[in-house]
């Protein structure tokens, strides 16, 4: 993976964190309305939709892929000051670079924000956003949180 292509895997990451954030839904909810292919042209955009608010393109991909709102809300429940949704993005673009040599990125992307591990990042009152990336992933790779 390249750097324009690991700062599009970056922008990605933000926008499905942004879109569940703003329609309170479990960031899997996002991924599977968008359909890897809706997240091959999110990818594929990437580059032209760093110009573009997040607030614009999270209104368009609301529309476009009919996503409804939510209850799932873990930021007004947060103790502690909430870390951004773009620093939420890198964290997951760290763990899907990792875990997508060799497989499609789009359904690496799907099946990273599907899985456990992102309602254990979503929970924001624990400290699971703080720990080094390698055990997230690794606790990804062992489907529970490890020891």
């Amino acid at each position: 993976m390249n750097d324009k292509e690991y700062n599009d895997l970056i922008y990605v990451c933000a926008l499905i964190e942004y879109i569940a954030r703003q329609t309170r839904n479990h960031r899997g909810y996002i991924v599977e309305s968008l359909g890897e292919e809706g997240i091959m042209r999110q990818l594929k955009d990437a580059e032209v939709n760093h110009c573009l608010s997040f607030e614009q393109i999270c209104s368009e991909l609301v529309e476009r892929y009919n996503i409804k709102e939510g209850t799932y809300d873990t930021i007004s429940t947060c103790k502690y000051t909430v870390p951004g949704y773009v620093d939420i993005g890198k964290l997951y673009a760290i763990i899907i670079k990792e875990v997508s040599k060799g497989k499609d990125i789009a359904k690496a992307i799907k099946d990273v924000f599907s899985s456990f591990i992102s309602d254990a990042i979503s929970m924001f009152n624990s400290d699971l956003y703080y720990q080094n990336p390698d055990y997230i992933k690794e606790s990804y790779l062992a489907g529970e949180l490890l020891a």
